[in-house]
């Protein structure tokens, strides 16, 4: 059974918490960082991407950048920018935008269960990217950014959580993207505790870097107190987390872009292309259903949709992104390793159509949109002990850094 933990965040003042919360680390580049918190000494980026503060061109691995994300999170502290909260509790944590709302828990999850696979998985992670996190998490003491995770909802933890969100906020702000974002104390959070331990498994949806990163720290931290006796509670046997039930996840496409046609004209890719697939033109970026694809070329829009049975009862032979790989993308434009060929871009999000078709425009090649991926789907390759193809999954909208913070 899973296990939430309350804690003792260290979270921003609330008339500070808009100007000290930013995005994520790894959704935006360091230009781009540089540029958000541009005029902004608050921004928790100069805590998450503190390349932003050190000399152009710096290798983002340098241990100046740990040490200067450490002295960035030290400051926000001494100016009590960050404050701990007195005692241990759990949160809820609301995001909106548009028509779209979800509702987690923001608590400390067991590092043990990421272990066990009672908090599974669906991607593989990359050990540079993890050494990353590491380095990072080790620099602070501190989970900085916490890794979003699902759960198959509950009705009575439903209204467990609906009942916290009649209390006044903790904080209430709507950040520069247009996603507001409430964060309340809870009052239960014991109550909120007891019925997590129903739930069977965790999944997590965004964030595997971190949650390998953390299991990776425990190991560390547990090195240097050999000889100090049971450390069975010490914080760093824990990670932050916020949880939200799978029904209330709003999950967006992750689409491609391949600069060239491997080497055919856009004649002879297109004859390829109708061998395999009922094409045709359409004035929409984006597929309606499952089970469709949509194409960019030479300034107009196709629809794909495969002429055979391609039906599966394997989860992940099943999605779209993996008919697609072995349809198209490895026979006709001869792409078998999308983590490794330089040949393919991925955009993400609700504009990231428009973004692959401004590279088509400009560069040439062929831009594909998907049908985003379920809730469900991601979770039954989950339990399958799978692991999706490389960028399936954009979650939207985005937790805030800064906003919560563990201290191990």
């Amino acid at each position: 059974m899973a296990t939430i933990k309350a804690f003792r965040a260290l979270a921003p003042a609330p008339e500070k918490a808009r100007a000290v919360s930013s995005v994520p680390y790894d959704v935006v580049t360091v230009e781009e960082a540089k540029n958000m918190a541009e005029g902004n000494p608050l921004s928790f980026l100069h805590v998450i991407r503190p390349e932003i503060d050190l000399p152009e061109g710096m290798n983002p691995y340098d241990p100046a950048v740990y040490q200067k994300a450490a002295q960035n999170f030290h400051t926000l502290r001494q100016k009590n920018l960050l404050i701990q909260d007195d005692s241990p509790v759990l949160y809820i944590y609301r995001l909106q935008v548009n028509s779209h709302e979800q509702t987690g828990v923001a608590g400390c999850c067991r590092v043990d269960e990421y272990d066990r696979d009672i908090i599974k998985k669906h991607e593989h992670t990359r050990k540079e990217k993890e050494d990353d996190r590491v380095r990072h998490m080790l620099a602070l003491s501190a989970h900085a950014g916490p890794v979003l995770m699902t759960y198959r909802g509950i009705r009575h933890l439903d209204a467990l959580i609906d009942r916290e969100r009649k209390n006044a906020p903790l904080h209430d702000f709507t950040a520069v993207d247009g996603v507001r974002h409430t964060v309340w104390r809870a009052e239960n959070s014991e109550e909120i505790e007891a019925v997590f331990k129903e739930v069977p498994y965790l999944y997590i949806a965004d964030g595997h870097h971190r949650a390998a990163g953390a299991s990776r720290v425990r190991e560390e931290m547990r090195k240097k107190n050999i000889g100090r006796g049971d450390d069975s509670s010490a914080e760093y046997n824990f990670f932050l987390a916020v949880l939200f039930p799978s029904e209330q996840l709003r999950i967006l496409s992750y689409n491609r872009h391949v600069s060239d046609l491997n080497g055919r004209s856009e004649k002879d890719f297109m004859k390829e292309v109708k061998a395999r697939f009922d094409v045709a033109e359409t004035t929409n970026p984006a597929p309606a259903q499952k089970g469709v694809f949509c194409m960019y070329l030479e300034g107009t829009w196709f629809s794909l949709t495969a002429a055979g049975d391609v039906s599966s009862n394997d989860p992940v032979s099943a999605l779209d992104l993996s008919i697609f790989q072995r349809l198209l993308l490895e026979p006709i434009l001869g792409i078998m390793d999308q983590k490794k060929d330089r040949r393919i871009d991925f955009a993400g999000g609700s504009d990231s159509t428009e973004k692959l078709k401004g590279l088509v425009d400009k560069k040439g090649g062929v831009a594909f949109s998907f049908y985003p991926v379920g809730a469900e789907e991601l979770l039954a390759v989950a339990d399958a002990g799978m692991v999706m193809p490389p960028k399936s999954t954009w979650f939207s909208p985005k937790l805030r850094s800064g906003l919560l913070v563990h201290l191990f």
